[in-house]
């Protein structure tokens, strides 16, 4: 990890069903439980590569800097 840089790793598992409300804009961020006990919030958006015909499901590592900008997301699991 670059110095500098916070890293959220978090499970998830959405169904297909329930990414349609992220995909309609009914909802706009996730809210996750990062494996430390802390609570994340991201944009729905950032998921969009990672659904499937079942939805959105594994472990996931969110990295940003310090001040929450430049984020990425990537897939460790699922």
């Amino acid at each position: 990890m670059i110095s500098g840089m916070k890293q959220f790793e978090f499970f998830l598992d959405i169904s297909a069903q329930q990414y349609l409300n992220y995909y309609r804009g009914a909802a706009r961020h996730v809210v996750a439980q990062c494996s430390n006990g802390a609570s994340i919030r991201f944009p729905a958006s950032a998921l969009t590569k990672f659904v499937t015909d079942t939805g959105i499901k594994g472990q996931f590592v969110l990295t940003c800097t310090e001040d929450h900008k430049n984020s990425q997301l990537r897939r460790l699991t699922g």
